[in-house]
């Protein structure tokens, strides 16, 4: 373990051996990484993929700014500017910004679909969803601005004036338009709302759902056009993605609507630890460009305490998804479990219980042969399945919020464990969407937009730490 529990959190710990050898040998990770966004660059934003995702995905743009922020802050401001384009008016940002240049067709659910403009705070003019994704951009905008050069400060400090109200107005959707019996925290209408659109973790609460006969009219999966059936959804649970996107556009998307009908309503520890960590964002950029800084940190203290009231399970010594419609904490382990760590003043014995989780068999099986982390399901859970989407891979944009999480609770052994089993995916398979944590391999798509992005964040942030000491 990084600390013995009860000591304090904020004491460091030396990086892995042999990590900054590898990070000062991943130069031609960041060329190919900077290639990858390159290739998928449209003019205004960054496609997750070629062929998959040709629209913009919301927290998909947050990542990749991230990224592009240490090479094109140009680009990087441009990216979030195009996405909040689409913002409603109600605040919401929605999970896609569908391009009407992409090809007719080319990603199912489509807008004709999603048939937002039901809704009147939907947009005009711009066909997007009607579903929001974890709402990581304060944060982006914070760490965009924070890496534009000298010369470039005014016009970036000007361009985080402009984002700051709009940034404002997501979370504060979230928090006034989400909140389920007044719990202090934002629920989820949608799998596809947590980012981990597959994951386990809510199997309990998915599986109850069932689709009445004829609810669906015929359709094509697009996704299996581009990636194997055994690492996508099943057709079971894709009929039951489309059927909560039915009830949600017949309630126009309005959030109340939505909330009293939908039969999938979550309390998600990971999209709730983002949002408090991007109120903590929020504080900063309000000191930059003139604003109140107190709303916010009194927000981030509201969602710190109802993130342990209501999600920490002490009996499990782990944060649990609520399933608000059964009024259940559900048990399977996952990485949203680990997501609260982003708080900076999370209490150091739930950061050591976190910890100790982490480095257990089932997410770090240490002297077992090649082995990569962090898997985002239990890997001696009976139905962990290292290939299958959300239910056992490596994904980037998960270890980077764990490397972030960890850093900040001075784990810097363990943040650096995770640093270097991400490059070795990468160099061994590629900037893959999610990697097979037994053997490696490569999964989904591929020249996949955030793996190159956070590559390039966690290779750079890194080699600065170093070099400052």
């Amino acid at each position: 373990m990084d600390q013995p529990p009860g000591t304090r959190a904020s004491v460091g710990h030396a990086a892995p051996a042999g990590l900054d050898a590898t990070l000062e040998a991943a130069d031609d990770l960041l060329a190919g990484a900077r290639d990858v966004l390159d290739a998928n660059w449209t003019g205004s934003y960054t496609r997750p993929s070629q062929a998959l995702y040709p629209h913009q995905w919301s927290w998909d743009s947050a990542f990749i700014a991230l990224g592009r922020s240490w090479h094109d802050a140009a680009r990087a401001r441009l990216e979030l500017e195009t996405l909040f384009e689409a913002q409603w008016r109600t605040g919401m940002l929605p999970s896609i910004a569908f391009d009407p240049s992409a090809p007719a067709g080319a990603y199912f659910p489509g807008p004709e679909v999603w048939q937002a403009e039901r809704c009147p705070a939907a947009p005009s003019g711009r066909p997007t969803s009607g579903i929001t994704q974890p709402p990581i951009h304060a944060r982006a905008a914070l760490e965009v601005h924070r890496r534009a050069a000298a010369a470039e400060q005014s016009a970036s400090l000007e361009w985080l004036a402009r984002l700051y109200p709009r940034l404002s107005a997501q979370v504060r959707h979230l928090e006034m338009g989400r909140d389920p019996n007044g719990c202090g925290l934002a629920a989820i209408v949608h799998p596809w709302e947590s980012g981990l659109d597959d994951s386990p973790a809510w199997d309990r609460d998915f599986d109850r759902i069932t689709v009445p006969p004829g609810a669906l009219p015929p359709y094509r999966r697009r996704d299996l056009d581009h990636a194997a059936a055994a690492d996508r959804p099943t057709d079971a649970d894709y009929a039951r993605f489309l059927y909560l996107l039915t009830l949600e556009r017949e309630a126009r998307y309005e959030d109340a609507a939505v909330m009293a009908g939908s039969p999938f309503l979550i309390v998600d520890p990971l999209f709730n630890a983002i949002l408090l960590w991007s109120e903590l964002a929020l504080a900063e950029i309000a000191g930059l460009v003139g604003a109140d800084p107190a709303p916010h940190r009194a927000a981030s203290h509201r969602i710190r305490e109802a993130l342990i009231r209501e999600l920490w399970v002490p009996r499990r010594r782990r944060f649990s998804p609520w399933d608000v419609r059964r009024n259940r904490r559900e048990p399977e382990d996952t990485v949203v479990s680990f997501a609260p760590l982003l708080d900076p003043e999370l209490p150091p014995p739930i950061v050591d219980a976190i910890c100790r989780e982490l480095e257990s068999p089932s997410f770090h099986p240490r002297g077992r042969g090649p082995h990569y982390i962090v898997p985002t399901y239990d890997e001696r859970a009976a139905d962990f399945d290292p290939e299958r989407y959300w239910r056992g891979p490596v994904w980037l944009n998960t270890n980077w919020l764990l490397w972030q999480g960890l850093r900040q609770h001075g784990r810097e052994r363990l943040a650096g464990e995770v640093v270097a089993s991400s490059l070795q995916l990468v160099r061994r398979s590629g900037f893959r969407e999610y990697f097979d944590p037994l053997d490696g391999s490569g999964h989904g798509s591929d020249r996949f937009s955030w793996t190159a992005a956070l590559i390039i964040d966690m290779v750079m942030r890194q080699r600065r730490a170093a070099t400052q000491g």
